[in-house]
């Protein structure tokens, strides 16, 4: 049980993190800006990877609180 809490909130606090890297991303200065899109892939990658782990897995992307986010569309 209390692994599937961990997992659980794992994913959302990676959720809050890339929405914040999104937001940093779109006021970021020119100089910052290389260091804002690439932080913000990465939370792309990683949240496109757990959710292709738990589908391979059968694991429902509500159980992790990953049913609401696309990252092609709110990771870009």
């Amino acid at each position: 049980m209390s692994m599937d809490l961990y997992v659980r909130d794992l994913c959302t606090l990676l959720k809050e993190k890339a929405m914040e890297a999104k937001a940093e991303s779109r006021s970021a200065t020119e100089t910052q800006r290389e260091f804002a899109l690439g932080r913000l892939m990465a939370f792309h990658e990683v949240i496109s990877l757990m959710q292709q782990q738990a589908q391979a897995f059968g694991i429902a992307l509500e159980a992790l609180g990953l049913e609401d986010i696309e990252p092609e569309r709110d990771l870009v």
